[in-house]
């Protein structure tokens, strides 16, 4: 009994270890289907469409056909020279631009960033698994959504699970901004949209509530949006 009762707390850490590792496996590769763009498929995974782009030689548009297999990852043909070039286009990039400001300091970043809606946020980035990539900002069904930045619409639909009716906004080579929980979407993939236009009407999150989930992704990563929209 007593190596029962010390066994069972490493027997449920090995299984949390398991299920934790199982949350992070990601497959080789993806089926394109129909609706799916390079970015929303990007999006799913986190990785950044450039690298997608790259590793299945596809054009400079990013243009997939329904059916395609796109791999998710880099390939030995992938050779150290090329990934040398990628890194050193990815450092010049980075270098031309500054990051997020600090809490209480006056910097400038590479996109101006405006509230996508007035509301309170309700969930913060990472403090739920639902909000692990971006917050929640609280809000009236069909209160108007803006884009928050410049840019163009890479993604609109719903093909992405638990974002219901989602827009991806493309700012920057390196910025994407998206909108999750939209009751309706008043752009479509490849308007030019500006910064404060309404892109969209609010809707509900899983639990009913009205709410819109907004994300912020550098090169391919979700990063806090609070560090980017300015103070409300």
């Amino acid at each position: 009994m007593v190596l029962i009762r010390y066994l069972l707390p490493v027997v449920a850490c090995l299984l949390i270890g398991a299920c934790s590792s199982a949350l992070r496996w990601m497959p080789e590769a993806h089926v394109v289907q129909s609706g799916e763009t390079v970015y929303s498929i990007a999006f799913r995974y986190g990785i950044d469409q450039r690298d997608l782009i790259g590793w299945n030689k596809l054009s400079a548009s990013g243009l997939i056909f329904e059916g395609q297999r796109l791999r998710l990852t880099a390939p030995d043909s992938y050779t150290a020279a090329s990934s040398a070039s990628r890194a050193t286009g990815r450092h010049k990039s980075a270098s031309s631009t500054q990051r997020a400001p600090t809490p209480g300091k006056s910097a400038a970043v590479p996109v101006t960033w405006k509230w996508p809606v007035n509301g309170a946020v309700i969930a913060m980035f990472g403090a739920t698994a639902k909000t692990q990539s971006g917050v929640h900002i609280a809000g009236k069904r069909g209160q108007p959504v803006h884009a928050a930045a410049s840019g163009e619409v890479v993604y609109a639909g719903s093909g992405l699970p638990g974002y219901g009716q989602l827009l991806i906004i493309k700012h920057t080579s390196n910025y994407l901004s998206a909108y999750g929980h939209n009751q309706k979407l008043v752009v479509g993939e490849g308007d030019r949209v500006k910064g404060g236009q309404l892109i969209a009407k609010m809707g509900e999150g899983p639990s009913k509530r009205p709410l819109l989930h907004f994300e912020i992704r550098r090169s391919g990563k979700p990063v806090n949006p609070l560090r980017y929209l300015p103070k409300q």
